[in-house]
């Protein structure tokens, strides 16, 4: 396993309640760099959709998006294309500036966001555990979000940290090993986001 420094462990505790761009909804920051000020490189976020609407115009930056609860929503696009988000853990990337209208489709919803500027490198996907699994090392920053069950980080030379659904977990120089907490791992997978961000 590659080596690294600790993880900053971002409790769903201490997301910070932010206004859309928009004005249209609420999301809850979980991080973003650098710190403070705009525009960011990147941003975590974890959005709560009331009702239906159009969403904020990031031109500059890729969208990644998992759907976290609800019963599911409609992306429409102005090219005609969709894409539809209905079980917890689906999830769709797009250009920040296409600002899709959202269609709810029976109810309110909350999705994870992760914007990374174009100008970055990054890769982000949804993982299903059914083992323990060992992410990938890397030489920028990694990011593991528990999207619907505790799980347990392993880093080399660290303490193992317990992660609660929608903990973030922020690594940098290299992975982690991630594993079940008290579950059987062969019943239902489970839905964890994790993304590398190269400087």
């Amino acid at each position: 396993m590659a080596r690294y420094t600790d993880p900053q462990i971002i409790r769903k505790s201490s997301f910070k309640a932010i206004p859309w761009k928009n004005g249209g909804g609420i999301t809850h920051e979980v991080i973003r760099a650098p710190v403070a000020g705009d525009p960011f490189l990147w941003r975590v976020s974890v959005a709560h959709i009331e009702s239906s609407g159009p969403f904020s115009d990031f031109t500059g930056y890729r969208r990644h998006m998992v759907l976290l609860r609800g019963r599911g929503l409609m992306l429409r696009f102005s090219t005609g294309d969709h894409c539809r988000l209905q079980k917890v853990g689906d999830s769709t990337q797009f250009d920040g500036a296409a600002a899709p209208d959202c269609d709810l489709l029976d109810g309110p919803c909350v999705d994870l966001n992760f914007m990374v500027a174009e100008a970055l490198r990054a890769d982000a996907r949804v993982l299903h555990l059914t083992e323990p699994f060992t992410t990938p090392g890397s030489a920028g920053t990694a990011l593991i979000f528990s999207v619907e069950a505790p799980l347990l980080l392993a880093t080399d030379g660290a303490e193992a940290v317990r992660l609660e659904p929608w903990d973030l977990a922020v690594v940098s120089q290299g992975g982690g090993r991630l594993s079940h907490i008290g579950t059987d791992p062969s019943a239902t997978p489970s839905a964890v986001f994790f993304a590398t961000i190269d400087h």
